[in-house]
């Protein structure tokens, strides 16, 4: 396993495990309320998590319609530490906002609050397991090429203007080593009042699964689900950008 550099200045604004499960027919809403019960002293806002469903109508003049909408699940909320536990009728999700610790600590937290899920919805299966970090890279401006800092860019063609004000890139790669997939999403924001252009790099990576009960496997596959995560990183950055971690 590569043994990449832990950045003092990560450039990490969010993290969030997620496990995505199946649970009994007879399971409502209403049951998830006790899970606040087990961890008010450090989660102690709750609230709804909303859902809107539209369909979009081509014929036979288009239209956008509200098909379903309501509450599927609750977020408990920890605001001095910046961290959220989503308990819904799909999954599970922990949320860590800047500033992030390491894996360690997510991973065991995570892991803490999944038991603990687990023991009131009882799902019959899991279904799907990711990781996603959300990287905020403020480069300095001017800036000839976004190349200096990540390596996968957007690349115009030599014939046309080269200046950007704005672009959106989204990768899907598999790994078939570990039957996962990544979705990398690339895009850039206003720059800052001290001339700096925060250029955003998104790296979800999932693996689609089936664990029945409370399965210790599924720990050793958000492992690699980790290494996948950290070789696009650490590979898509340049030595450039690595030197505004440190």
């Amino acid at each position: 396993m590569p043994d990449y550099t832990v950045f003092p200045n990560a450039p990490i604004t969010e993290a969030l495990l997620d496990i995505r499960v199946k649970l009994p027919e007879e399971r409502a809403l209403a049951d998830f309320k006790v899970f606040q019960d087990h961890i008010k002293d450090r989660f102690p806002v709750r609230k709804e998590r909303k859902f809107l469903m539209s369909a979009l109508h081509l014929a036979p003049e288009p239209s956008a319609r509200v098909s379903a909408s309501g509450s599927d699940g609750y977020l408990f909320e920890s605001p001095k530490e910046k961290k959220i536990v989503q308990a819904r009728l799909d999954g599970f999700t922990f949320n860590k906002l800047k500033p992030y610790e390491n894996w360690e600590s997510l991973r065991s937290e995570a892991r803490e609050l999944w038991d603990k899920y687990f023991s009131i919805a009882n799902p019959t299966k899991v279904t799907r397991i990711a990781l996603r970090y959300i990287n905020r890279i403020e480069v300095p401006l001017p800036i000839k090429d976004f190349g200096e800092y990540i390596l996968t860019n957007p690349e115009v063609a030599p014939d046309l203007p080269q200046a950007l004000s704005g672009f959106f890139m989204r990768l899907v790669m598999p790994n078939h080593d570990i039957g996962a997939t990544a979705v990398v999403t690339q895009t850039m924001e206003a720059p800052t009042p001290d001339q700096k252009l925060p250029l955003i790099l998104d790296i979800d990576v999932f693996r689609e699964t089936a664990y029945e009960a409370n399965n210790p496997e599924m720990w050793d596959e958000f492992e690699k689900l980790r290494i996948f995560k950290n070789d696009i990183f650490f590979r898509s950055t340049s030595e450039k950008a690595k030197e505004l971690f440190k």
